[in-house]
């Protein structure tokens, strides 16, 4: 049909286990995990809660490691699997979303670099400014957009190397914390509240980690070895994501005992060096930025990947002009006109969510409920007849609509969010159940046909 490749040649699975486990670890060893942390302590959380909120937030992982097991068994990535949940067109609405979620990403790990780099400065005794933000976001948006000419292989070089050593100096920062921690003050914190506080952190957390990163899950999963078992591919994929992302936020925990204005923090990364020295601090964020560079370069890529899915065909050249405006753009806005950065994270993290939770949802009850046998080429090839799975379309929907109707922030009011639904994320995890509910109630109105074709 059309001379389409869906699975991946059986000469390309080489990955194993353990790779599988280090793959995920390296993509998640990043100053944004102590940026999660802060978010925890913002919902002003007891010590004891925000820590179990990072340990559930991270075991959000739960979800690529279901989809990369999808991934394995079928040898098919992750947006050729949707095909059959979505439709073959129908596909194109959460590929949308995957473009939105690459270039988001994108941005912010512009912005987290461009802070980075005015905190250096500011340890260098140059004092913040509008024209000292602007310098740092030049300079760093313009080693991200020429970095993407470079060979793909010398920038994975590169990120393993910087993820070694951020993980190195990670250590020695938790165990700084650890130190420095006023633990009477840390234990006597009192308690949030659970709805109003502890289940909207592990939602943020979740709708920016485990559920963000289930897009990409099969990506990995589908050149696992053949010889490895699912439980393998599975657990090396949640422990190798939850690991690093939960030591990470329990730093971020930590730093809130040394510094108690993280929690009111517009800039986590300005507490976070007032905390450490400065010899330290230098390293440290060097080495963070720089680790970013690549992510940003990979979510570039997957960004036009994403572009042409959905029918935009675009050069590699004209590419980085389109994306590199956005790129700078967005953190303009945030750090020059809106001027806050921990809102507009969290708002883009609630907006995403929401999209995500209900994506996944659908995706999983489709495997679940659909494809216990595996799954048909058939309805995954581009020339096939299902083009529009309406089962999976219109789950979706619902599902969004009603997590949004149960959510409020700066730019929308949902006439639903109100009580322990007031001014947090639960939305997320509504859409995520929504969608459920919609494909349970859908299901008796027959299974669809499949028709296996080699």
């Amino acid at each position: 049909m059309n001379g389409e490749t869906l699975k991946v040649p059986q000469k390309d699975k080489t990955l194993t286990p353990g790779k599988l486990f280090y793959n995920w670890f390296a993509a998640n060893i990043g100053i944004m995990g102590i940026v999660f942390g802060a978010i925890i302590v913002s919902y002003h959380l007891s010590f004891v809660q925000a820590t179990l909120a990072s340990l559930l937030g991270a075991l959000s992982f739960v979800f690529p490691g279901w989809v990369a097991m999808i991934g394995k068994r079928e040898g098919v990535t992750t947006f050729k699997l949707s095909r059959a949940a979505y439709g073959t067109r129908g596909n194109k609405l959460p590929n949308g979303i995957a473009w939105v979620n690459m270039v988001g990403w994108l941005a912010i790990n512009v912005i987290t670099g461009t802070l980075l780099l005015v905190s250096l400065f500011q340890v260098i005794h140059i004092a913040k400014s509008g024209l000292v933000t602007a310098l740092a976001l030049t300079v760093f948006a313009g080693v991200v957009i020429l970095s993407g000419l470079v060979d793909e292989a010398f920038l994975a070089k590169v990120q393993t190397w910087l993820s070694w050593i951020f993980g190195a100096l990670t250590v020695m920062t938790l165990v700084l914390f650890l130190m420095k921690a006023d633990w009477q003050q840390a234990l006597a914190r009192p308690s949030g509240k659970w709805f109003g506080g502890f289940w909207p952190a592990v939602s943020i957390v979740a709708a920016g980690s485990g559920i963000s990163w289930s897009m990409a899950a099969a990506d990995w999963g589908a050149y696992v070895k053949p010889q490895a078992s699912q439980g393998a591919t599975f657990w090396h994929t949640l422990l190798g994501g939850a690991i690093p992302l939960f030591v990470l936020m329990w730093g971020g925990v930590l730093l809130s005992t040394v510094e108690p204005g993280l929690a009111s923090a517009a800039n986590p990364i300005d507490v976070m060096s007032r905390a450490l020295p400065s010899w330290m601090t230098v390293i440290y964020f060097l080495v963070a930025a720089g680790g970013l560079i690549p992510q940003c370069i990979i979510s570039l890529r997957s960004a036009r990947i994403n572009l042409e899915t959905v029918g935009i065909h675009i050069s590699q050249r004209h590419s980085l002009i389109v994306h590199g405006l956005i790129v700078i753009l967005i953190p303009v806005y945030v750090l020059f006109i809106a001027e806050d950065f921990m809102g507009n994270f969290e708002l883009f993290l609630g907006f995403l969510g929401t999209c995500l939770a209900a994506w996944v949802a659908v995706f999983l009850c489709d495997s679940v409920l659909y494809r216990r046998d595996g799954y048909a080429l058939s309805e995954m090839m581009l020339a096939s007849r299902n083009r529009y799975n309406w089962k999976g379309i219109s789950s979706w929907l619902v599902a969004v609509v009603t997590g949004f109707l149960f959510t409020n922030n700066a730019v929308w009011n949902g006439p639903f969010a109100q009580g322990i639904f007031r001014d947090n994320s639960l939305g997320v995890f509504v859409a995520g159940i929504a969608a459920v509910i919609c494909m349970l109630i859908l299901r008796p109105l027959g299974k669809q046909l499949t028709e296996e074709v080699e």
